[in-house]
């Protein structure tokens, strides 16, 4: 789920700094310092913007550069569990497809792909079922829903999410609409004859 939040902090402006405009300072100190970090309470953040309400700076004895109050915005992105996602399959291993959704990766174990039987086919680096003709390759887009978020603050490689596309209506689009098919068939009539 992607949020805006706001934010209090301070930022430091350097002596070298000290001829240049603040907001273009204050701009680039923090998106430095936030931009691509992972927090705990907001998650992935993406993007700062709309930096405001800048303070006079203090000084604290023995540093030169100045401290300053700021406000500004974050977009940010925290996955939800039971949220449905869209994302592309990046990597496939035995145990699983991994899917980038948004700016992180989730892993569908190979149990969660789907409900039929499914193995890798080495040779073609494809998932395959055994019953249902259901193939899963990289570069694949597919629907999933988050079953697990593990966040580790401030490591984006050790957080976790869990995948699940074994629910109807998730997994490949062609999976999707051949289910949707195969529910509309023909229904009889009390008479035994299908409806036209």
């Amino acid at each position: 789920m992607y949020k805006i939040y706001e934010v209090n902090d301070t930022f430091k402006m350097s002596p070298d700094n000290f001829g240049k405009e603040i907001e273009e300072v204050a701009n680039k100190t923090l998106r430095d310092k936030y931009e691509g970090t992972l927090d705990k309470d907001m998650g992935v953040i993406l993007a700062v913007f709309n930096v405001r309400g800048i303070s006079d700076g203090f000084i604290f004895p023995g540093d030169p550069s100045t401290r300053h109050s700021v406000e500004f915005d974050v977009l940010a992105y925290y996955p939800k569990v039971e949220e449905v996602v869209v994302g592309e399959v990046t990597e496939l291993m035995d145990f699983g497809a991994f899917v980038r959704i948004g700016p992180i990766d989730g892993l569908v174990h190979v149990s969660q792909i789907t409900d039929d039987f499914i193995s890798m086919d080495k040779k073609t680096s494809t998932f395959v079922s055994k019953k249902g003709g259901k193939s899963l390759k990289k570069g694949d887009i597919v629907y999933a829903k988050i079953s697990t978020v593990s966040i580790k603050n401030k490591n984006i490689r050790e957080s976790r999410i869990a995948l699940t596309m074994r629910p109807e209506g998730l997994g490949k689009h062609e999976w999707i609409v051949a289910a949707t098919r195969s529910n509309k068939a023909p229904q009889k009539r009390k008479d035994g004859k299908a409806k036209k």
